[in-house]
């Protein structure tokens, strides 16, 4: 089992930034892939961003691409999304998962989930 624990989660205007962190209880070696996820009323989840272990390679979805940057740091098992620029369309729970797959933006193929941290813009 893994466990996610987000922060840094709030409030922004238009063009502003936040950083979100995910703690993780340990990285088991079945899991390839750690990344954000996000979803608003009414939509259903998306892929924002993902880290592949191995590789180091990171996807992202088209909107966020230029703006956002997810990070890992090793020695604290933390992943990290910076969001600059943001818009009042980025508004959104935000979700820290985990899962087996390698460089999936879908929300079906992972495993282990957060319990969400909220991300406000406002215009």
């Amino acid at each position: 089992q893994v466990q996610l624990v987000e922060s840094g989660g709030g409030s922004a205007q238009a063009g502003g930034s936040l950083r979100l962190s995910c703690v993780a209880s340990r990285f088991t070696t079945d899991i390839n892939s750690v990344g954000w996820f996000r979803q608003a009323p009414g939509k259903e989840r998306e892929g924002v961003a993902i880290f592949t272990i191995r590789t180091g390679i990171a996807t992202y979805t088209d909107s966020v691409k230029g703006r956002f940057t997810i990070s890992r740091d090793y020695t604290t098992q933390t992943v990290y999304l910076q969001m600059n620029s943001l818009k009042p369309e980025d508004t959104a729970m935000y979700y820290c998962a985990a899962g087996r797959v390698y460089e999936s933006l879908l929300a079906q193929h992972y495993n282990f989930w957060g319990q969400g941290t909220q991300v406000t813009v406002s215009s």
